[in-house]
C-alpha cells in the first residue's frame, strides 16, 4: 500500500525523512506532461526547503528509472493524484523503498500550500 500525504503535510514529511536520510534530499517527482509544467509548477526554491524537484512525464518513468535512486525518499505529484499514484506503485514494484503520493496533486497544492500557483 502506498501512503498518501496532503500537500499541506509535505513539509512535515520532509522533516521526517530528513531525520532518517540526513545527508540527502528527498525527491519531489512531478510526473505531469511538459505542457502542464508550463501552466503550473511548484516553486523553484526546492533545495532551500530540503527536496530536489525532478520532472519526468509518467510515460517516460520506466525508460528513465535509472535517474532515480531506489533508496531515496520520493513523493510523487501530478495534477490530481491519480497518475502519481500509478507511478508510486510502479516505483515500489521496482524496489523503491520510501515512496508516497501527494493526494490531490498540484491542484490541491495550489489550494492548501501556495495560492499563487495557477489552477487548471
Amino acid at each position: 500500500m502506498i501512503d498518501q500525504i496532503a500537500p499541506v503535510d509535505f513539509a512535515h514529511w520532509l522533516a521526517t525523512v530528513a531525520q532518517s536520510h540526513p545527508l540527502e534530499h528527498a525527491v519531489l517527482l512531478d510526473v505531469r506532461e511538459p505542457r502542464e509544467l508550463e501552466w503550473a509548477q511548484v516553486g523553484n526554491d526546492s533545495a532551500k526547503h530540503g527536496y530536489r524537484l525532478v520532472t519526468i512525464p509518467m510515460a517516460s518513468v520506466p525508460l528513465r528509472l535509472a535517474e532515480l535512486d531506489p533508496d531515496q525518499p520520493i513523493a510523487c505529484l501530478c495534477h490530481h493524484g491519480a497518475r502519481s499514484m500509478q507511478v508510486a506503485r510502479f516505483l515500489v514494484g521496482n524496489g523503491f523503498t520510501e515512496v508516497v503520493n501527494i493526494a490531490g496533486g498540484i491542484d490541491a497544492w495550489a489550494t492548501q500550500v501556495d495560492p499563487s500557483i495557477p489552477r487548471y
